[in-house]
């Protein structure tokens, strides 16, 4: 095994003495492999192997699962994602039940959001995208992940969250349609803000009856 064997999936320390087993300085190794762009330090003891490397291009969402977990891509990354929402997304943004924590690294930014136990588990999906297989929210489990921990975002009536929806976030309402509505409806059932999500919930099937 080699570095370039451990592709684009983020590693442990530990890894390196699969590749490396009779180096006992594993931490220095790491740091010269580094210094030589070989890998790439994601956060302490946490590493990728460099594209140019493995050949294998790099899966923000990937090792967004792997940085700080349990966690799965949700709110404006999974929209955008998604394609529901137009502009670009900056940052890789994470539900976690775990602790809210922010990582910054050569990779970009990825920020993780504090949430309920019981509401993690609702709606998340296992999504393949080339060489990386991620955990990321659905489309309706990342729209009121976003509007229920956008903080001082409490809308509660009809035009309120229909001009959050088509002007803040420029969402075509026509896409909202297909949504699944008992992901919505358990949303609303477990997660906090009940009275905002139960009326983007009254907007969709609105829009179905149109």
């Amino acid at each position: 095994m080699t570095v370039k064997d451990l592709g684009n999936i983020p590693f442990r320390l530990s890894v390196l003495g699969a590749v490396f087993p009779n180096n006992r300085a594993l931490a220095a190794k790491a740091k010269r492999l580094e210094d030589a762009s070989e890998i790439i330090r994601l956060k302490r003891g946490m590493y990728v192997t460099s594209p140019s490397i493995s050949g294998v291009r790099l899966n923000e969402f990937l090792i967004a699962n792997h940085l700080h977990g349990p966690s799965y891509v949700s709110m404006q990354s999974a929209l955008r994602y998604y394609g529901l929402i137009p502009e670009t997304v900056t940052e890789t943004i994470s539900l976690t039940p775990g602790l809210a924590k922010v990582f910054t690294n050569d990779v970009g930014l990825f920020r993780y959001v504090h949430c309920p136990d019981a509401y993690f588990s609702v709606g998340i999906r296992s999504v393949a995208e080339g060489n990386a297989v991620f955990m990321m929210a659905s489309p309706e489990k990342a729209l009121c992940d976003l509007m229920i921990f956008t903080p001082h975002l409490n809308l509660r009536y009809n035009a309120e969250i229909r001009t959050y929806l088509e002007e803040d976030l420029r969402i075509e309402l026509d896409d909202l349609r297909e949504f699944n509505m008992d992901i919505l409806k358990e949303c609303a059932e477990l997660g906090k803000k009940r009275t905002m999500v139960k009326q983007l919930i009254r907007i969709i099937e609105d829009e179905r009856n149109i």
